[in-house]
């Protein structure tokens, strides 16, 4: 049954749908293996085991009387504990077990359900989001399941080892710097954050409601194609969330792309590389080209200015804004390197806010017009190394912490500033089995082709169908 546990999405839901695998069968075995390897993996905050049983029961019975919810009908997923679900705890990565109350239940997980998926539980998460390296003091550090004791990337940590270690089929990540894409690259797994409002945050707790982003992390790139086009849509309790019809993903999962642009950008995304980054982006390069797209380096703007005057004064306010209760009354509460990042939100000026907000806007039409006039995707990596070992990103004072948080994520931050869509897509290992991953960044709500080409990659390459090597 463990091999069943790592088939994608699609095909679950397949056998499912062709009465091979039941629903209650199908949940009672992610149960088993997260009851086997959560104790050492940390994936999860909450397991929801009664209530996953109960509703594969009910989709059993409906699937008997030949009533199907949707293409997820009977498929166990898993989501990070920053939605708000009914009736489970909604942590937030705190000490806290209901510090996100309040708010309408989380619009993304109603569609998936109503669409058919199980809910096994609550997924582990950097505290509040901050950070991209998965270690928790409250909740246990998340493990990388390819390599134990190394990092699982963040603050969606848990999404990305429960989707690599075969603990949920899919599950549910945010992402305001990078962290659906970098626990994505880290696990081996497949991340989409989509373009900003292209999917509704409503029930899902901001850190920068200028900047956050959801989407989903999954095994291929066609299961996150049938998880955006559930999710995605215009949402009333969301006043962000796009207008824009919502394509037919899977239909552009057509493997052709000859002729497809794509750049790779050089400069400061090539810069300060791992070796074994480098020679891996070389390799992918090497089959987008016999696939037949025309690949080419392209200059692309540097992201400082983005980055320093827009990103970081705007995602430190909002952050400040909204947990400045935590903040002020009890800081003690709060792991350092997380209390230290958000202090500085208080003392950002109106001047520097709306500063970043103008500044934005320009800096995003001038990035579309340099970038994508000229090519279609634009590549480039995800990590600038292999996940590195939790001891030696967690080493040091707080600033040293903070630091190496601002490196690891800095090839994945100006993307949330910028709100286009990104795509992270394995492309290759380390010696020791740690995952790479390369970046493919798109215009606007065009998904599509970066689904597209993320697809036609996979058929060509192996490393989607890489399993790491638990008991």
């Amino acid at each position: 049954m463990d091999d069943l546990l790592f088939s994608p999405i699609t095909e679950l839901a397949a056998a499912v749908r062709s009465r091979r695998l039941s629903p209650v069968e199908l949940t009672r075995a992610y149960l088993d293996r997260i009851a086997k390897l959560d104790p050492t993996l940390r994936a999860f905050i909450t397991v929801d085991g009664d209530g996953a049983l109960a509703a594969a029961r009910a989709l059993e019975r409906e699937a008997t009387a030949g009533a199907w919810r949707g293409p997820l009908h009977g498929v166990p997923l898993a989501h990070k504990d920053l939605c708000l679900i009914a009736g489970l705890p909604t942590s937030c990565g705190t000490r806290t077990a209901d510090y996100f109350v309040g708010a309408p239940p989380c619009t993304a997980v109603a569609r998936l359900v109503a669409a058919g998926a199980i809910t096994l539980g609550k997924l582990n998460m950097t505290e509040l989001a901050m950070g991209p390296f998965g270690d928790n003091a409250h909740h246990g550090d998340v493990q990388n399941p390819w390599r134990l004791g190394h990092v699982s990337g963040g603050s969606s940590s848990g999404s990305g080892a429960a989707v690599a270690a075969a603990l949920a089929a899919g599950a549910l990540g945010t992402d305001t710097g990078g962290s659906i894409r970098l626990p994505a690259a880290c696990c081996g797994v497949v991340g989409l954050k989509a373009t900003y409002g292209r999917v509704s945050r409503a029930g899902v707790m901001p850190l920068s409601w200028s900047y956050d982003h959801m989407g989903p992390l999954t095994r291929t790139t066609r299961d996150a194609a049938l998880m955006l086009g559930l999710i995605a849509g215009h949402d009333p309790l969301d006043a962000t969330s796009s207008r824009r019809a919502v394509p037919d993903y899977l239909a552009a999962l057509d493997g052709r792309v000859a002729g497809l642009r794509v750049g790779v950008a050089n400069s400061f995304y090539m810069e300060n590389l791992a070796p074994a980054v480098s020679a891996a982006l070389a390799e992918a390069e090497t089959a987008l080209r016999d696939l037949g797209a025309v690949v080419e380096p392209v200059m692309v703007p540097d992201p400082g200015q983005i980055v320093s005057l827009c990103s970081n004064p705007m995602v430190r306010a909002e952050g400040a804004a909204v947990h400045s209760r935590l903040l002020k009354e009890r800081p003690g509460e709060l792991q350092p390197a997380v209390r230290d990042r958000l202090a500085p939100g208080l003392t950002v000026s109106a001047y520097e806010y709306l500063q970043g907000q103008r500044l934005r806007a320009r800096f995003t039409r001038e990035f579309l017009d340099a970038v994508f006039s000229r090519i279609d995707v634009l590549v480039t990596p995800t990590i600038p190394e292999p996940a590195p070992a939790l001891a030696d990103a967690k080493a040091g004072a707080s600033a040293d912490v903070i630091a190496r948080m601002g490196r690891f994520s800095r090839l994945t931050r100006p993307f949330n500033a910028l709100g286009v869509p990104a795509l992270s897509v394995p492309c290759g290992a380390t010696p020791d089995g740690r995952p790479l991953a390369m970046q493919l960044v798109g215009r606007p709500f065009e998904e599509a082709t970066l689904l597209r080409l993320g697809d036609a990659y996979e058929r060509a390459t192996p490393w989607h169908r890489r399993r790491p090597a638990l008991p």
